[in-house]
């Protein structure tokens, strides 16, 4: 973009939340003048670099939501991102997107024992909810290594509401199809202000009724924004195509996503062209609100996630690592994403996915197309539309929040692989410092970064 120009919607960010959003207002109203600004390129950020796991999980206090909305709100929106993953998939076939998608669920595998007694937990949790009883199967060890063969894990539980998909192909197939339908998309566009009606840039502004942000963990880089959302950072490895023989000590063939019931949890996928691609916390917050460098990976966190997959996969021991990078992802004060507007400013908002962004971009896409045209349906009334939540702490107490509570989930973890049967008092204390929900094994509790 050169110079100022007007349109009826402009979106700030071109990552899965802005270009679904945009994808689904110009097909709703050909004729409404949309455009996107990015400050890099369309799927620079986590979209592009993530886990790959398009999910159902869905960040929140289900309780919480309970005392404000009601129980059939909340499952409401838990069926509303059920079905989410189906349509990502449409969308993809509809629009020739080929992005690796195969949808074969979610393996979550307990390890030891504490991490096998939360496994129960969120179990009975789950089924009090009625939301997956007869589609949450409990998997025994032997259950488990007919699926999949992981070193120590003694159980697991299977969902089928997860699909796992190639995040850099899927974000730009999505970009050239908002482009198709006639939404320019301005790269090379820092926003460095939104206001009521507008949103400034270093290559001019743009003039608009409604000015959508949807940067997620790139929010504090908009001028009185940096304590809005605190940008959490993850981070991946990737290895080099595994052996046929290291496949069949392995397994795997089903190509489910696969998490554990860890505190400092990883997310693995098992890549279209023969690889293991797994994720975790590395350093998990940079001070000031800073984010990475073009994904640029840390040594120690490399080493750090690559030890945790030859652990898991020791079949894979002798297969280099070929590729790293990481991620920043949003995290509201109260762990719970918001898509919401304003009509008297004509300012919207979409993110704090707290890493399930693959999935929740598209709700919240289709979301803010309904806000955006008026219309009440039953995803602009969904109950986390609107929502407010109080700013982070300014610095050091984010830089020290941070580290600390990930210390001590980091502790915890160690103290139950050496025996300690119950979750470690150490992880409810970090639950308590971070502000995150305390029901039992909530979705809250392990999230991916699929941003």
């Amino acid at each position: 973009m050169s110079g100022d120009r007007g349109a009826d919607v402009c979106i700030v960010g071109g990552g899965f939340t802005g270009l679904w959003t945009a994808y689904y207002l110009k097909r709703a109203l050909p004729e409404l003048d949309v455009v996107v600004l990015e400050r890099e390129f369309a799927g620079f950020g986590a979209s592009g670099r993530n886990g790959g796991w398009l999910y159902a999980g869905f960040n929140w206090s289900r309780e919480a939501m309970v005392r404000s909305h009601g129980r059939e709100a909340v499952i409401e929106l838990q069926r509303a991102m059920q079905t989410t993953v189906d349509e990502v998939i449409e969308v993809c076939a509809r629009e020739r997107i080929d992005a690796d998608i195969v949808k074969h669920g979610v393996l979550r595998v307990a390890r030891n024992e504490a991490q096998a007694r939360r496994q129960r937990e969120h179990v009975a949790y789950e089924r009090s909810w009625d939301l997956a009883t007869k589609d949450l199967l409990e998997l025994d060890s032997q259950g488990l290594a007919e699926r999949v063969r992981i070193d120590k894990a003694i159980g697991g539980t299977w969902n089928p509401y997860g699909a796992r998909v190639q995040p850099a192909q899927l974000v730009r197939g999505l970009a050239d199809a908002v482009e198709r339908l006639g939404v320019p998309i301005y790269e090379d566009t820092a926003v460095r202000e939104i206001a009521p009606g507008v949103a400034r840039s270093d290559r001019g502004s743009v003039r608009a009724s409604y000015v959508l942000s949807c940067l997620e963990g790139f929010t504090a880089g908009i001028r009185g924004h940096r304590r809005k959302w605190l940008p959490l950072n993850s981070a991946m490895v990737v290895t080099e195509p595994l052996t046929e023989a290291a496949w069949e000590q392995i397994g795997w063939e089903g190509v489910e996503l696969i998490g554990d019931y860890a505190h400092a949890y990883i997310y693995a996928q098992r890549t279209s062209d023969g690889r293991i691609a797994l994720g975790g916390r590395g350093v998990p917050y940079r001070y000031g609100s800073r984010i990475d460098h073009d994904g640029h990976t840390q040594r120690r966190t490399i080493a750090q996630l690559t030890r945790t997959l030859r652990d898991m996969f020791p079949a894979a021991t002798a297969t280099p690592i070929e590729h790293a990078w990481c991620g920043v992802l949003a995290v509201p004060r109260d762990w719970s994403p918001v898509a919401a507007l304003d009509h008297d400013t004509g300012l919207g908002l979409a993110g704090g996915y707290v890493g399930n962004g693959v999935a929740t971009a598209n709700l919240a896409g289709r979301t803010l197309r309904d806000l955006v045209l008026g219309e009440t349906t039953a995803l602009s009334g969904l109950s986390w539309v609107g929502r407010t939540a109080r700013s982070w702490e300014p610095e050091p107490l984010r830089w020290i929040g941070a580290h600390t509570v990930y210390a001590l989930y980091r502790a915890a973890d160690r103290r139950e692989a050496r025996g300690l049967s119950r979750t470690s008092r150490l992880a409810k204390l970090a639950d308590r410092l971070a502000g995150r929900s305390a029901q039992p094994e909530s979705p809250a509790r392990h999230s991916s970064i699929t941003t």
